[in-house]
């Protein structure tokens, strides 16, 4: 799941604590320097070098750049052949890109529910989605929580559909032993600020083939082959680089990628461990023998009967860093608006958008900030029960 701002809720003044920062350091900066003074600031050697570091990472044979996930996941569909007349099934709680993707090739985004526990795609809603125009399976791994690759995979087979991973929030996660990304179907991530990684604005995607990896660099690069010229274009394409700049900032992350995971998943730990004292919140879903999830951001489930926007409010006025993690996407304006979406069709979609709320998370995340974001949560929640 490339992604918008997040939203961020506070009184006057600085945030005390915001929902989430870069984890940048000394190397990005040597290496982004190194870039400037080169002179070259895109199409240069740093792409590649980006790209190879982050295909070893993720366990695939390619991997291209892009300037969004969202610039992925529209590639993705044009891999898949998607166009008029065709369905791609994807899960309405996430962020729209995961449905607009199908949109911008004229195919019909068809909404699934998702599993009240991981909050991703529940198999069985996407098999009795499918009809004789579905072309694709667009599943998300939310919140860095492995999606179920496995029946998905056995469905996608089964139908002859194309399955496209939405893993922008799940870099370093894993299922089934597995690194995500390292599957035989398109995985995309995306480096947004609040990502494990960031480039500050990008993307990529994973493939397994050279075949793909040179037809995404194609496009990505306004349909030019390699073989042509400058003003040779092969085919029907789009301006959606990396630049070089962004490149060598991905490139100094990825080296870092170890360290970034494991300060984030104790800065969820600490959270668990905190909130276990906390009335009225429920964490995500842990863990499995089949999932390892990669910590994107840290929402947290609010019991019935709490005013969520009293909480809002209140952690607002205290300086915290809050945001509404997901609205559901078939409630969105334009999606009631265009195919007549309403309230009670999605309902394991709705009751998550409802109850859900992000709490500042990042990997530089200290454990005073952490303190005070609980005491402040729970005198919030006592407030708004």
């Amino acid at each position: 799941m490339a992604r918008a701002r997040p939203e961020i809720v506070a009184g006057p003044g600085q945030l005390t604590v915001p929902l989430s920062r870069p984890f940048l350091g000394e190397r990005e900066e040597a290496l982004v320097l190194e870039v400037l003074r080169s002179g070259r600031l895109s199409l240069g050697p740093w792409v590649d070098r980006f790209e190879r570091a982050l295909a070893e990472r993720v366990g695939a044979p390619y991997v291209a750049a892009v300037s969004s996930g969202t610039a992925g996941l529209h590639l993705c569909c044009r891999l898949a052949g998607l166009g008029p007349g065709d369905e791609a099934i994807t899960s309405p709680f996430s962020f729209v890109a995961s449905a607009n993707c199908a949109l911008y090739e004229g195919a019909t985004p068809v909404f699934a529910d998702v599993d009240p526990r991981t909050l991703n795609l529940d198999p069985d809603a996407v098999e009795a989605a499918i009809t004789h125009a579905t072309k694709a399976i667009v599943a998300v791994d939310i919140f860095g929580y492995p999606c179920e690759l496995g029946p998905l995979r056995e469905l996608a087979d089964r139908h002859g559909l194309a399955l496209v991973e939405d893993a922008c929030e799940a870099l370093g996660a894993s299922y089934r032993g597995r690194p995500v990304g390292s599957f035989p179907h398109p995985a995309v991530f995306a480096f947004y600020p609040n990502k494990q990684i960031t480039t500050g604005e990008g993307g990529a995607v994973a493939v397994q083939t050279e075949e793909e990896w040179r037809l995404l660099k194609s496009l990505s690069n306004q349909g030019r082959a390699d073989s042509g010229g400058w003003l040779e274009h092969a085919r029907f394409g789009y301006n959606y680089r990396l630049s070089d700049v962004a490149a060598a900032i991905g490139l100094a992350q990825v080296e870092r990628l170890d360290e970034i995971l494991e300060r984030r998943a104790a800065v969820a730990a600490r959270y668990g461990t905190l909130l276990r004292g906390v009335d009225g919140v429920e964490a995500l879903a842990s863990d499995d023998a089949e999932h390892g999830r990669s910590w994107f951001v840290y929402p947290v489930r609010l019991a019935a009967g709490i005013d969520r926007e009293a909480v809002i409010a209140r952690l607002g006025e205290r300086g915290i860093g809050t945001a509404r993690y997901l609205p559901s996407i078939h409630l969105q304006p334009y999606m009631r608006e265009r195919f007549g979406y309403r309230e009670g069709m999605l309902p394991a979609s709705e009751a998550a958008s409802r109850e859900h709320l992000a709490i500042p998370f990042h990997t530089g995340l200290t454990a005073e900030e952490q303190d005070l974001v609980v005491s402040e949560l729970a005198a919030a929640l006592e407030l708004a029960t």
